[in-house]
Order: C-alpha cells, then sequence, then structure tokens
C-alpha cells in the first residue's frame, strides 16, 4: 500500500544523515557537563556504557528492520509480533514522545536564537519564531520528502561541522591533570547518571518509521543504522574527552561546549557553537516531523487510526493530512509548553518501545511466513537478551510514581483511542 503512495528516494547515506540528524539534537551540547558533575571522569565510561547498550539494540532494530519494507518501524514490528493492540501502543506512545520532544527542542532552538535576537524567548516574538519554524519545516516535509531528505544532508553537515572542530582543535588544549578517577562514584549515581546520558544517543529509531520511502530498505536501513551509531559514538566520546580536559568548571556549566570553546578560541569559540547547536537541533526537528508524520500515515493505512490520515498528495507524494494535524499539534504544544519536558518521560518511554522490538527478534526469527532478513546479526539472540537485560536494568533506576504516572495515562488514553477507532469501524463495514 504505502509502496503505491509514497516515493522511494532515499539511499544509504541519506539514512545515515537522518540517523545522525535523529540522534544528535540538543543533548550533547548540555549533558557534558550533567553527567561529569554526577560522576566526574568516569563519565567516559557512562558514555562508552551508553554506545554499548544502544549498539546492541541498534543491531537487533537492523535485522528486525531488514524484513520490512513498508513505513511504521516499531509500531510494524510490535503490531506483526504480538497484534494490533500492543502495536497501536507502540506506535501511539512513539508519536507522542516524537511530538514532546520537537516541542521540548523548538523552545530550546528559540532560546539560543535570544544570543542573536534579544527577546527571542519573550511574548509575541517567542510566538512568532515557533510558528515560523513549525511552518518552514512542515512546507519542506509537504514538498516531498527528497527535499526533507536534502534538508537533513545540509544540516548534518551544519552540525557535525563545529563538533568536529571542537575536537580537532580543542584536542591540543587538553590538560591531563583534569582527569581524575581516585574517587569512584557510587552505583546509584554512575547508574542514574548513565540513564540520564542515554537521551544523547536515542532517536536513530525515527529512521525505520520512513521505511516505505527508502530504497532497497531491507540493506540501506542496517547500513545507515550501523553507520550512524558509530560516527556518533566517536564523536560523543571525543567531545567528552575535550570538555574535561579543556573546561576545569565543567561541573557546573550551563553551555558546556560553548564554554569548552571560548576557553581555547576566546568569545567567537561560543558563538561558533551557538550556531552548531541552532543548525543541530533545527536539524533534528525537520528529522522528528518527518518521522512523526509518517508513523500516524502507516497507522491509518493499518486502519489502527481513520483512514484520512493516510491520503497522500497526488503531486508531491506525501501524506499531507498527517503532515498538517501533527504541525498543528506541534505548534500549539510548543507555545503552550517550555524546555521542562521531561527528559525521564521521553527517554523511559523510548526504552519500552526499544524492548519490545528486541523481543520481536527472536520471535520473527523463529516464524516461518516472516519474509526472509537481509541483514542477520551473528550474535542476534544474544543480542536481544542482553538488550533486554539491560533496559530493565536502566528502568530500576526510575521514579516510576512520577515519571510512570503520565505513561500510564499516556496509553490509557491510547487504549480508547484505539477501541473507538475499532467500533467505528466495525459500525462502517456493516453499513
Amino acid at each position: 500500500m504505502s509502496e503505491e503512495k509514497l516515493e522511494r528516494s532515499l539511499g544509504r547515506y541519506d539514512m545515515t544523515a537522518i540517523v545522525i540528524n535523529t540522534i544528535i539534537g540538543a543533548g550533547i551540547f548540555g549533558l557534558p557537563a550533567k553527567v561529569f558533575a554526577q560522576i566526574g571522569s568516569y563519565s567516559l565510561i557512562a558514555f562508552v556504557l551508553c554506545a554499548v547498550i544502544i549498539g546492541l539494540v541498534v543491531f537487533c532494530y537492523a535485522e528486525v528492520a531488514s524484513r520490512f519494507s513498508a513505513t511504521g518501524g516499531p509500531y510494524l514490528y510490535a503490531k506483526e509480533a504480538f497484534g494490533s493492540a500492543v502495536g497501536f501502543e507502540v506506535g501511539w506512545l512513539y508519536w507522542i514522545v516524537r511530538v514532546a520532544t520537537f516541542a521540548a527542542n523548538c523552545n530550546l532552538l528559540v532560546t539560543y536564537l535570544g544570543v542573536f535576537i534579544p527577546g527571542a524567548n519573550e511574548g509575541w516574538l517567542r510566538i512568532s519564531l515557533v510558528t515560523l519554524v513549525v511552518l518552514i519545516i512542515a512546507a519542506v516535509n509537504l514538498i516531498g520528502v527528497r527535499e526533507s531528505a536534502t534538508v537533513t544532508n545540509i544540516f548534518t553537515v551544519g552540525k557535525l561541522l563545529p563538533l568536529v572542530i571542537f575536537v580537532a582543535i580543542g584536542a591540543f588544549f587538553v590538560a591531563p591533570a583534569n582527569f581524575s578517577f581516585d574517587l569512584v562514584p557510587e552505583y546509584s549515581a554512575f547508574s542514574t547518571a548513565v540513564l540520564l546520558l542515554i537521551y544523547a544517543f536515542v532517536g536513530f529509531e525515527a529512521s525505520v518509521v520512513i521505511a516505505g520511502e527508502t530504497k532497497d530498505p531491507g540493506r540501506t536501513i542496517p547500513f545507515g543504522l550501523i553507520a550512524g551509531i558509530g560516527i556518533v559514538t566517536v564523536l560523543y566520546i571525543a567531545i567528552q574527552i575535550v570538555a574535561i580536559g579543556t573546561l576545569p568548571t565543567l561541573a557546573g556549566s550551563e553551555r558546556p561546549l560553548a564554554d569548552a570553546a571560548a576557553s581555547f578560541l576566546g568569545p567567537f569559540g561560543a558563538a561558533f557553537i551557538t550556531v552548531g547547536v541552532l543548525i543541530s537541533i533545527f536539524g533534528n526537528l525537520n528529522v522528528g516531523v518527518l518521522s512523526s508524520t509518517r508513523l500516524l500515515f502507516a497507522m491509518a493505512e493499518q486502519r489502527d487510526l481513520p483512514a484520512v490520515l493516510d491520503r497522500t498528495h497526488a503531486r508531491f507524494k506525501t501524506p499531507y493530512v498527517s503532515i498538517l494535524l501533527t504541525s498543528v499539534v506541534i505548534l500549539v504544544l510548543t507555545i503552550q509548553s517550555s524546555f521542562l519536558t521531561a527528559v525521564a518521560i521521553a527517554t523511559i518511554t523510548r526504552l519500552l518501545v526499544y524492548a519490545t522490538t528486541c523481543l520481536a527478534l527472536p520471535i520473527f526469527r523463529r516464524r516461518n511466513d516472516m519474509p526472509a532478513a537481509p541483514f542477520t546479526v551473528p550474535f542476534g539472540i544474544a543480542a536481544a537478551v542482553l538488550s533486554i537485560a539491560l533496559i530493565v536494568w536502566l528502568l530500576t533506576n526510575v521514579d516510576f510514581a512520577k515519571e510512570g504516572l503520565a505513561i500510564l495515562i499516556a496509553a490509557a488514553v491510547g487504549i480508547v483511542i484505539f477501541l473507538l477507532n475499532k467500533y467505528l469501524g466495525s459500525r462502517g463495514e456493516k453499513v
């Protein structure tokens, strides 16, 4: 179905750029200071551990995704493995995560614009800038997936360039004396830091949602996932080394990368990193709209949401109704909210989504009715088991009395929507 409605135009390097853009958002520009404040130089080990955890999950995604050529990603995998109800919940919760993440990051974008535009985060000017950003991204996504991918590719280069320069120049100013491993952090502090840092590594899953617009998705998506997470991991660890080695006051910094750059490049360095933040967030917002709107399209195509959401534009081959609806929701939520959107809730929900895909891997391997996997992980079962175990470990650090309630409420709303849509659909068939 989606193969006829959408245009397959995304190649390997487009997919790699999308993965990088969905992972590198705002987190890496602030989290280096927060995790360092908690566990000091052991934050480097936390970065490595996060890379291992997400790397295992990525391998699971690469194999599972290679079996599917339609749009939907985690929603489609859960629906196929566990049934319509679980699939809907996965899709619904993930859409909420993407919309809420957009709202939070868009507010952060406007806040950083305040460096160059006084008052950008206040009153009518804030509302005007938020509206402009949403309109631009909606327009790009309406025009076509090729245009959206081109914007993504440009912003990938734009966000990587300042980070690479930060690492390349900063490496010459690293002071070994700034590193200390004498004081071993407590288990609770370390595990909490890892859960917080996971936020900087998540987002890759958005790339698999758009399989219906990808050339040879069985091979293109695994390539993009593995190449993207590899590039991000190396860059993140290098960034943390430079941040620790050049900024003695890292633990108390609100803008750690900008402050570190200022220490060895002066005011120009801080401004340069700030521009990098703006580019990074804008690129992340674009991919967020791309994936969230395709998720609505996929759920409507599978008749888990009203059929109107799977309509595509005759000329542009884009799901214009899903794009318009998501853009309106995003605009209202962004204007009415602030960056204080709970990072923990978004991370927890993503971890639950990851668990369903990892659980699906061994199920699909045992089923004879599934398409063959063009990409097979040699240690696939072990990767799935270990991924789930690590996800459970991370979730043990969650305060479910606080963050879990919001997720339960969202899930309950999802069940109501699912049952209502099924009821109205069955009545329509009878009529």
